[in-house]
Formats: C-alpha cells, sequence, structure tokens
C-alpha cells in the first residue's frame, strides 16, 4: 500500500505538468484535443491524489505503525475523529491535504467552466496547475508523506505512536483547519481567473463575473476557519483571550482583509468600470499571502502555538512565490492599456469613495499586520537580533484603524453612485447620527471613560441604525403594495437583491463582533493559589474551591479543580476548570471552566500546582461582552450564504431569456 500512494502522487505530479502544458500549449497553437486532454488531466490527477489520501487516512485509522507519518501523529488511544484529523495535523500529511484540496477546486472549475469562458480557461487550468505541481513536488520529494521506518534495510514498524498534538485535540480542531485551506487553496482560483484574463486581454468583465462568486464562497470559509480558530483559542489554550496576534493567526487574517477589499472593489468595475488594476492587484497579492501563510506555518522562521517544526522547506515557497509575483507584476504592466479605467471618481462624497477608502484603510491593516509579523525575521536579517512586537503594538495600531473601518461600514452603503446631496445625507444620517451621540453621552454618564470603547460603542449602534433603516424602508414598499406583514416583507426584499442585502447582514455581524471587541477594555482579572475550601472574589462572582479531583486514562492524567460560583450569596452553578497531561507527546493542556453569557463570560483555567505542589493556580476572568463575537460571527456567516442565493429578479430575467429562446426556436420549426 505504501508504494502505491507514493506512486500515486509521483504520477499524479507528472500529469498535473502534462496538464499545464497541455492546456497552454493547445491555446497558443490552436489544437483543441490538447486542451481537452489538458481539462481531462485535471480529473485523472483529483483521481490519484484522492487515493493517496485515502491510503494515508486508512494507516492512521488502522494504527499502521509502519509508516514514520502515522507514528509521529497517531496513536491506539486517539478517537478515530482525532485520528482522522492527524491528517492534516503534520507537514507532510497538511500538504497532502492541500494537494487534494487543490485538485478538488480544479476539477470543480474544468467541470462548471466546460462550455463557458472557452477562449481563457486553457490558461486558467495552465495556472491551477502550476500551483498544483508546486504542492506536488513537495509531496513528492521535500515531504512525503509515505515514509516508511526502517531498520537494518527493512521496513519495521513501532508498538504506538506519539499521537495528535494535544492542543489539536478538541472537536473544533478537526473543522477549523479545513475551513482554513478551504479559504488558503481556494483563492487559487480567483488568481487563476486573473491570469487568465490578463493573458487573453479580455475585451470584457466575464472573468470578474466568476471570479466574484469563488472569492466570496472561499472568503466565507476563510471567514468561518478563522472564527472557529478564535473559539479554539478562547476554549483550548487557557490564556484568556481570543487573539493574541500570533503569527500564524495574523497569517490567516492577512488574505481575509486583502479579500475583503476585493468584494468591495469589484463592484466598482462591475458597475463603473473603475478599478481595474485595482482589482487584478488585489486578487493576486491576496493568494500570494495564501502562499505566504502557508510559508510561515511551515518554515519555522516564526515562533507560534500553531507552527509546525523548523524545516528546509521554506526556500521552496520562498522561490516560488519570488517567481510568481514576479511574473504576475510583468503581466500587469504590459497589460497597463487593457487595465484603463472607463470612468473617473466625480465626488468625494460618493459611494465610488466609498469603496476606494474602505481599500485603503483595509490594506492599510494588510500591511500593519504583515509588517508585524514579518518584523522579527526582518530585525533579525539586519541587526541579527530578533525582536518580536507585542500584543499592544497592533492594539495601538489596530484599534483606530478598526474603529474607521467600522464606520465606513455605515457610510458606504447609503451613499449615492456619483455624488451624493446634501439632503440625502441628512436623511439618511440624521436620526441615526443623534442616537449614537446619546449612547455616547448615557455611557459617559454611567461611567465609561475608556475613549475608544465610547467611540466604539456609538460607531456600532450608528452603522446598526443605517442598516436597519434600510431593511425597514425596503420593506415597507414591499409590504404597502403587497399587503405583507414587516417580516414577510423583509425576506421578499431580500430575496430580490440577495447580494445586497446579505452583505447588510454581514455587516450587522462585523457590528456584533466589536460589541464583542470592545467588551474588551473591561475585562477583569486575578490568579490565586487555592486549597479545598479557598474563596476567590473577582467582579460580581464568589468562587469556592470545593475539591481537587484527579483522573487517569489511556490519554492523559489530569487535575480538575471543582468550583462552586456565587453571585450576591446564591449558588449560579458549578465549574470544572482541568489540566491535562498528555502521555505519548509528553505535553499539557487546558480545559476551561466557562459560564457563557451575553452580559459576560466567566471563565476559569487551571494554571497548574504550585511550586509546592500543594496548591492548585487557578486564573480568573470576567469578560464582557465576549459571547457578542460569536453571535456576530454566526450572522456573518448566515449574510454570506445569503449572498450566494441568486437573487429572484435575476432568476426571473433568466427564466424570460430562457422561455424567449424557446419560442424562438419553436417559431423556427413551424
Amino acid at each position: 500500500m505504501e508504494n502505491l500512494g507514493s506512486l500515486a502522487i509521483l504520477l499524479a505530479f507528472c500529469v498535473a505538468i502534462y496538464a499545464a502544458v497541455a492546456s497552454i500549449v493547445g491555446r497558443v497553437r490552436r489544437k483543441p484535443f490538447l486542451v481537452v486532454s489538458g481539462e481531462r488531466a485535471v480529473y485523472s490527477i483529483w483521481a490519484l491524489v484522492t487515493l493517496a489520501a485515502a491510503i494515508l487516512v486508512h494507516a492512521l485509522l488502522t494504527g499502521d505503525f509502519r509508516y514514520s507519518y502515522v507514528a509521529e501523529h497517531s496513536n491506539h488511544a486517539m478517537p478515530a475523529l482525532y485520528k482522522f484529523a492527524a491528517w492534516w495535523g503534520g507537514q507532510e500529511g497538511s500538504l497532502l491535504f492541500w494537494s487534494w484540496l487543490l485538485a478538488t477546486y480544479s476539477s470543480v472549475v474544468v467541470f462548471t467552466n466546460r462550455r463557458r469562458h472557452r477562449d481563457f480557461m486553457p490558461y486558467v487550468v495552465g495556472a491551477l496547475m502550476v500551483v498544483q505541481t508546486f504542492f506536488l513536488l513537495l509531496n513528492n520529494f521535500i515531504a512525503t508523506p509515505f515514509k516508511m521506518l526502517s531498520m537494518d534495510g527493512r521496513i519495521t514498524a513501532v508498538t504506538d505512536g506519539n499521537g495528535l498534538s494535544p492542543l489539536l485535540q478538541y472537536p473544533a480542531m478537526a473543522i477549523h483547519p479545513p475551513m482554513l485551506y478551504l479559504g488558503y487553496v481556494g483563492f487559487s482560483v480567483p488568481f487563476a481567473f486573473a491570469l487568465g484574463s490578463l493573458i487573453t486581454r479580455q475585451p470584457g468583465d466575464a472573468w470578474i463575473h466568476t471570479t466574484r462568486r469563488w472569492t466570496l464562497v472561499t472568503w466565507l470559509f476563510q471567514s468561518t476557519g478563522i472564527m472557529l480558530g478564535m473559539a479554539w483559542a478562547y476554549h483550548v489554550l487557557g490564556w484568556g483571550g481570543y487573539w493574541a496576534w500570533d503569527p500564524v493567526e495574523n497569517a490567516s487574517l492577512l488574505p481575509w482583509l486583502s479579500g475583503t477589499a476585493f468584494l468591495h472593489s469589484v463592484m466598482m468595475q462591475e458597475k463603473k468600470g473603475m478599478m481595474k488594476v485595482w482589482n487584478i492587484v488585489l486578487v493576486s497579492a491576496t493568494f500570494f499571502l495564501c502562499i505566504l501563510g502557508t510559508f510561515l506555518t511551515r518554515s519555522g522562521v516564526v515562533q507560534s502555538v500553531h507552527a509546525f517544526a523548523r524545516s528546509e522547506i521554506g526556500k521552496y515557497f520562498v522561490t516560488f512565490m519570488a517567481l510568481g509575483i514576479a511574473t504576475t507584476i510583468f503581466l500587469i504592466l504590459d497589460r497597463l492599456d487593457y487595465l484603463k479605467s472607463e470612468s473617473e471618481l466625480e465626488s468625494v462624497i460618493s459611494r465610488e469613495s466609498s469603496f476606494l477608502f474602505n481599500n485603503l484603510i483595509l490594506l492599510a491593516s494588510c500591511f500593519a499586520v504583515l509588517w508585524g509579523t514579518l518584523f522579527p525575521v526582518i530585525s533579525e536579517a539586519v541587526s541579527n537580533n530578533k525582536i518580536s512586537l507585542d500584543a499592544e503594538w497592533y492594539n495601538r495600531l489596530m484599534v483606530p484603524i478598526g474603529l474607521f473601518l467600522l464606520l465606513l461600514t455605515g457610510l458606504g452603503p447609503l451613499f449615492a453612485w456619483r455624488r451624493t446631496s446634501k439632503e440625502s445625507l441628512r436623511r439618511n444620517f440624521q436620526w441615526p447620527g443623534i442616537a449614537s451621540i446619546v449612547l455616547v453621552g448615557a455611557l459617559f454618564a454611567a461611567g465609561v471613560r475608556h475613549p475608544y470603547a465610547l467611540i466604539s460603542f456609538g460607531f456600532c449602534l450608528f452603522v446598526a441604525l443605517t442598516v436597519i433603516v434600510e431593511f425597514y424602508k425596503g420593506a415597507r414598499s414591499i409590504g404597502n403594495r403587497n399587503n405583507m406583514n414587516y417580516l414577510r416583507a423583509a425576506v421578499e426584499l431580500t430575496h430580490r437583491n440577495t447580494r445586497r442585502y446579505g452583505g447588510y447582514l454581514v455587516h450587522i455581524g462585523i457590528v456584533l463582533m466589536f460589541v464583542g471587541f470592545t467588551g474588551n477594555a473591561f475585562k477583569l482579572s486575578d490568579v490565586k493559589e487555592m486549597n479545598a475550601g479557598d474563596n476567590l472574589r473577582i467582579g460580581h462572582y464568589d468562587l469556592k474551591m470545593v475539591r481537587l479531583d484527579q483522573g487517569d486514562n489511556d490519554l492523559y492524567e489530569s487535575h480538575t479543580a471543582v468550583m462552586d460560583v456565587y453571585k450576591d450569596g446564591s449558588l449560579l452553578g458549578t465549574l470544572r476548570p482541568e489540566k491535562r497531561f498528555y502521555k505519548a507527546s509528553r505535553q499539557g493542556t487546558s480545559e476551561v471552566g466557562l459560564r457563557p453569557r451575553l452580559n459576560e463570560d466567566l471563565y476559569l483555567n487551571f494554571g497548574g500546582m504550585s511550586d509546592d505542589n500543594q496548591r492548585a493556580v487557578i486564573q480568573a476572568y470576567v469578560f464582557p461582552l465576549v459571547s457578542w463575537i460569536w453571535v456576530g460571527g454566526l450572522v456573518l456567516i448566515g449574510g454570506t450564504l445569503i449572498c450566494l442565493v441568486p437573487s429572484k429578479i435575476k432568476m426571473q430575467y433568466a427564466r424570460t431569456q430562457v422561455l424567449g429562446v424557446v419560442n424562438r426556436n419553436a417559431t423556427v420549426q413551424k
């Protein structure tokens, strides 16, 4: 089986080279059979990589410890879910997972466009296959998952493996990495369409419509992955937070920011024929930021709890990125005449300018995060002294940028195209603005003095009210015409223009998340060494340690602090923060005790035992409003799904077109 797995990825590598060459040569020399064979080769690659992946997953599930990868990342005691998740839990397996996802995406692209975009699809396939070839090269020659354990020249096996990293043995981590990979890999498709459009100098914007939809799908996966990662950090790492500006966290955020910028600016090209160069740059930057993120997690150049061990694989990523960026820059510069804008910005107070400012802020935040992430590498190269920037540096820089972006979220959609009149500004923003000022004044009178928190709450209310007013006006109009109640009319309104009103729901999700982020300004924390019977007070809560339990199973040993929670003398419940020590990997993890509520979370972490091993170290936190982050994330995901649903008006138009063609054909036949 091990030979079959190695043979499968080797054949896939050879076929990927053929698919790239056949597609491009077939297009250049106008040989349709070569183009078709290149597309069919894509399906073959998917079958071969799927076979290789199935062999590896079978080895993980059955505990075939002849494989070095299985011995390193699995063991007998692990549940089947985590044995399967070990596929992407290590360097070699995760690269094979990357290749499998790319092969899947490429097959879907070829199938769905088998009758469309025939003039530039060969270049799209060629670009995808070049990326596929690179990752299959890594799979075959640099980091193969089918390496066998051997002794004296013979294949051998260990009795049990080291097991998956304890930090990854958490249900959300069986979903979080695949979601991020679906985002990372998926951004290859918009990039390939952009290259195909550049190479063939497409006269229209057909590639934009296809690319926008692909970008929205991959952006959804990336958003979901980031949210799951935040939840994992909050519940598993035990350091009392959901974001630490860790290099790997930043690596997932970077393409999300540039992809968000593209989803906004692409509307400018669709509506006005503007920002063509900008859109090509954004699509390309998003793809290369995905490759950069993959490089950061695998090369060992940055230190992270998420990253794989240091390896020599980084130089291959650097070479690939350098060649890819150089090629893309050359194509953009060579096609500047084709990328000229069809119209110009007419007014600063317009929807066009709001999109432009939105892009600039998103790109500024992206550059700030990128600079902070790479600064340790740059400082070490320049001064031989690695200097890391802490979370405080990021917060000082990113909080004002985030607040300005939040304000634009409310302003932009309500500006008119071309220019906005003063009367329109007054009508749209008067009451939301007054309500926001009243809220800020009320919070100040109630004792809130944190300036950024006051601004954030004011902006959140402003954006929420502007969106609600838009829904209300549209629903009222439909309800009056069709005798509907407001709820049904709002659903009908959204169905008629899913892209616009789904986008509004995404903005509401962002607002709710900002409410949760703002609550961090009021968090409380305390640490105490405790015996049974000891008490700890934090905020409105009184905590009493009832006892300290110990446990042991095949996977890990554990210590659990049983903590009763009181408020105003009333027992609210019992929390059980736990410290685990995994036997196979000799690593420890935390299972926090959590009492989540919409107003605040009570969060307890078992930090370990005291120096004399007699008392439990309990870290207690109160996080106001943090649950709004998860609520906002769900709303954001729901809004994005609505954006992907075809609008009712477009569906009716499509039916009309089809009926017209049918009627014309029937007339001709008569």
